[in-house]
C-alpha cells in the first residue's frame, strides 16, 4: 500500500489562498447578519460609543444648588423666547451610558401576557352605585350605558393565574402606609378603582376624602392608611401642574427637575407612576433650571419625555432603597380612535363598540411603540428599585372599555356634535368598574 510522506512535497499555495479567501469572506457575511439583526433588536446598536460631550449632561434635580430659585412654573408662565433644542440630555445615576445599567431577573410567568374571559360570576369587584368616590368622567352607566358586558371581563393569563383579588389581604398589606398614584388622568382613574375596591369594608365614619387639589387623599383610620393621588402628568415640573387648570396652548417644563413633586411623593411608602398620554399632544417648551431670561427650548413630546423620565429616574436612583419603598411604574394606556385598525373599512371609532378584540398579538396606533422602547431603555437601567406594570397590550383589546358618549362633559355640546356621536366620543378614559380594575389585580398580585 502506498504512503503519503507530507514532508517530501509542498502544498500548493494557490488552493491554500483560495480556502483563506473564502473563510473570510464567510465570516464577513455572518458578522454583517449578526450586526443587522442587533440593529433590529436595539436600534440604538452601533451608535451606543457615540460619547456626549460633557458640555450637553445637565445633572437633574439641583434646584437647591442655584443662589436665585429658580421661578415656579404655573398656568401663567410663558417664555420670553423660543430657540431651537440645544441637544442637553440628562446624566442620571444608574444611566446605561455611565454605568451600564442592571440586569432584571424575569418574572416565572408572564401574567401581561393572556386573554380577557367573560365573567359574571366574579367580576364586577364592585358596583358604579355602591362607590362614593366615583368620578363622573367615569360612571359609564349613570350617564346612560345600558350595555354592562364591559364589567364582567376578568384577565386570565396564558399559563397561570392572577392571585385572587382579597379586599382584607390589601388593607393588611396597606396598614400604617401610605399608597400614592402619580401622574395623569388616567392614573387617577386607577386611583379611583383603587378607592372603589377597597371603600367598602371601612365605616363611613371612619373614612375621608379630601377635596380635589394637587394631591387627593383618601384615608381609613382603622388601618392608618392613605390611599393617595398626586397630579403630576409630565413627572416633571410644568405649567400644567394644575390639577383643574390645565389646558393651555403653550406646554412648558423644566426637563431637569422633579423636585416640585417628589417633595409630595417623598414619604410614601407605595408609588404608582405613569405618564404617557400628554406627551403626544405636540411640541414641548423646556425651560431648563439654570436659564436666567426666559428663553425655552422647543423639542417633539417623545424626546421632552425621555428628558423628564431621566430626571424621574434621578430620583428613584438615588432615593428608593426598595426593602423600604416599593416603586411601580404603569405603562402606557392605549386609545381606540380608529376602528379602521380592528374593523377594516369602517370610520368609526370606540363609540359603540361592545366586545374586546379578539385577535392575540393586537397593536393599534393608540399604543407608540418607540416610546415604549424609549420607556423600557429608562426602567431597565433602574433595575429591582423600579416593578413595571405592563398594562399596554392587555387593555389594546378592551376596544369596548371607554366611556365614549357615556359620561360627564365638562364643556357643553354642540348641536353638530350631538348628532354625530363618534365626533366627541372618550375613546382614551376608561369606564368603572372596568380596565382599571384589573391594573389594580396586578399591582396586589405583585405586593
Amino acid at each position: 500500500m502506498r504512503k503519503w510522506k507530507w514532508n517530501r512535497k509542498k502544498p500548493p499555495i494557490f488552493p491554500l489562498l483560495v480556502l483563506i479567501l473564502l473563510l473570510f469572506i464567510a465570516f464577513s457575511i455572518l458578522h454583517s447578519e449578526h450586526t443587522i439583526q442587533l440593529i433590529h433588536e436595539n436600534p440604538d446598536h452601533g451608535r451606543s460609543h457615540q460619547e456626549i460631550s460633557p458640555s450637553t449632561l445637565v445633572k437633574p434635580n439641583l434646584s437647591g444648588h442655584f443662589k436665585r430659585a429658580p421661578e415656579v412654573l404655573d398656568r401663567f408662565s410663558r417664555c420670553n423666547s423660543t430657540v431651537e433644542y440645544s441637544g442637553r440630555k440628562i446624566a442620571w445615576l444608574g444611566d446605561s451610558r455611565q454605568s451600564g445599567g442592571r440586569s432584571v431577573r424575569p418574572e416565572s410567568c408572564d401574567v401581561f401576557s393572556g386573554k380577557w374571559v367573560f365573567d359574571n360570576v366574579s367580576h364586577p369587584l364592585y358596583n358604579e352605585s355602591d362607590c362614593p368616590y366615583m368620578s363622573d368622567q367615569l360612571a359609564c352607566h349613570k350617564h346612560g350605558r345600558s350595555d354592562l358586558g364591559y364589567q364582567y371581563w376578568r384577565w386570565q393569563p396564558h399559563n397561570c393565574n392572577l392571585k385572587r383579588w382579597n379586599l382584607k389581604e390589601m388593607w393588611e398589606k396597606l396598614r400604617g402606609k401610605r399608597l400614592m398614584f402619580v401622574g395623569d388622568s388616567l392614573n387617577r382613574g386607577q386611583w379611583i378603582s383603587m378607592v372603589c375596591l377597597l371603600q367598602s369594608v371601612i365605616p363611613a365614619d371612619k373614612r375621608s376624602m379630601s377635596p380635589n387639589a394637587h394631591l387627593t387623599i383618601f384615608r381609613a383610620e382603622e388601618y392608618n392608611a392613605t390611599v393617595e393621588f398626586l397630579w403630576a402628568p409630565l413627572l416633571a415640573e410644568s405649567n400644567s401642574d394644575d390639577p383643574v387648570n390645565h389646558r393651555l396652548d403653550e406646554r412648558i417644563i423644566r426637563p431637569d427637575s422633579v423636585l416640585r413633586h417628589s417633595s409630595l411623593w417623598e414619604h410614601a411608602d407605595i408609588l404608582v407612576f405613569n405618564t404617557y398620554l400628554w406627551w403626544r399632544q405636540g411640541p414641548v417648551k423646556l425651560l431648563w433650571t439654570d436659564e436666567k431670561n426666559g428663553a425655552c427650548e422647543k423639542l417633539d413630546g417623545r424626546g421632552a419625555m425621555e428628558l423628564a423620565m431621566g430626571s424621574w429616574a434621578d430620583w428613584v436612583s438615588s432615593n428608593v432603597d426598595p426593602i423600604k419603598k416599593r416603586v411601580f411604574f404603569v405603562t402606557m394606556s392605549p386609545t381606540h380612535l380608529w376602528s379602521r385598525e380592528w374593523k377594516p373599512g369602517s370610520e368609526g371609532n370606540c363609540y359603540g363598540e361592545k366586545d374586546p378584540i379578539d385577535f392575540e398579538g393586537y397593536w393599534g396606533s393608540g399604543s407608540d411603540l418607540p416610546t415604549m422602547s424609549t420607556v423600557e431603555k429608562i426602567l431597565s437601567n433602574l433595575g429591582s428599585k423600579v416593578s413595571v406594570i405592563n398594562i399596554t397590550q392587555l387593555s389594546e383589546y378592551r376596544k369596548d372599555g371607554h366611556p365614549s358618549i357615556f359620561r360627564k362633559f365638562w364643556e357643553p355640546l354642540r348641536p353638530e356634535q350631538l348628532s354625530n356621536p363618534p365626533s366627541y366620543s372618550d375613546c382614551i378614559h376608561w369606564c368603572l368598574p372596568g380596565v382599571p380594575d384589573v391594573w389594580n389585580e396586578l399591582l396586589f398580585h405583585f405586593l
